[in-house]
């Protein structure tokens, strides 16, 4: 016979128990993940920040890079074209009619034109470049103040993991264990319930007449039926399932002295 097939013929005592040491272990998960807070999802954030804030200034310098292949280009195409206007100067001089003159004077200027439009384009591209200069100083400055903030953000991380992993682990596994022991029908009532609270607390015990954290007074009569653990009682106004205090600080107990075995 299974853990699992004993459970099914398991009194209501030992059901609550159960329950209530499940309800435990998958607190004491929570209020390590709450330690934790936003902050795996602040490194990742942070992560991806400096991804893009790197391949941000990749490509900056990569189009400074063409952007000084154009400009070199464009300077041996004022060589040429300076050379190409030498020599039609030079073939002017000899130009044996007006006509000839008159070619020759023609193609001189079309080289002084295309001298001018490509400085201007070089100064176009010096501009550009400059601009990108601009941008990637102000990436690189913003990367060096990330990278920073991130190093610290994760080194805190990963102090907290250092501190929490092998209690979560650890309280995983029992979570597992423990909700095998656990009929299916309860195990589902109690995840709904947990999904639909805040705290997560699907299972709590009396306190000063009420359940823990309502303030709705529990009846005298019911608060003696929950003690006496014969039938499983949930609170009317959250749905959460009822436990008495001595029960829960037996579990607590008993949860807490399996964790202090593995925080030796």
């Amino acid at each position: 016979m299974t853990v699992q097939q004993k459970e099914l013929g398991a009194s209501v005592e030992e059901k609550l128990r159960a329950l209530y040491d499940l309800q435990y272990i998958d607190s004491k998960v929570d209020g390590i993940r709450r330690t934790r807070g936003e902050l795996p999802l602040e490194v990742a954030d942070l992560e991806d920040e400096v991804a893009g804030l790197e391949k941000r200034a990749e490509r900056l310098h990569a189009d400074i890079e063409d952007i000084a292949s154009e400009i070199k280009d464009g300077q041996q195409f004022i060589d040429r074209a300076k050379a190409l206007k030498k020599r039609y100067e030079s073939q002017r001089e000899n130009a044996r009619n007006n006509r000839e003159y008159d070619a020759l004077t023609k193609e001189v200027e079309y080289q002084d034109l295309e001298v001018a439009a490509t400085e201007k384009k070089i100064g176009q591209h010096q501009a550009q470049i400059e601009q990108r200069q601009a941008v990637i100083q102000q990436a690189e400055e913003r990367l060096v103040e990330r990278r920073e903030y991130l190093k610290n953000k994760a080194g805190e991380l990963e102090g907290i993991l250092a501190e929490t992993q092998r209690e979560e682990d650890f309280l995983l596994e029992k979570s597992a264990e423990f909700s095998k022991r656990i009929e299916e029908r309860l195990l589902r009532a109690y995840q709904r319930i947990r999904r639909n609270v805040k705290n997560g607390l699907a299972v709590v015990p009396v306190e000063r007449g009420a359940s823990k954290g309502s303030f709705y007074t529990i009846p005298p009569q019911r608060i003696l039926e929950i003690a006496q653990r014969k039938r499983l009682i949930t609170d009317e106004h959250s749905g959460r399932i009822l436990v008495d205090p001595a029960l829960a600080d037996e579990e607590a107990e008993k949860i807490e002295n399996m964790l202090a075995e593995v925080n030796r």
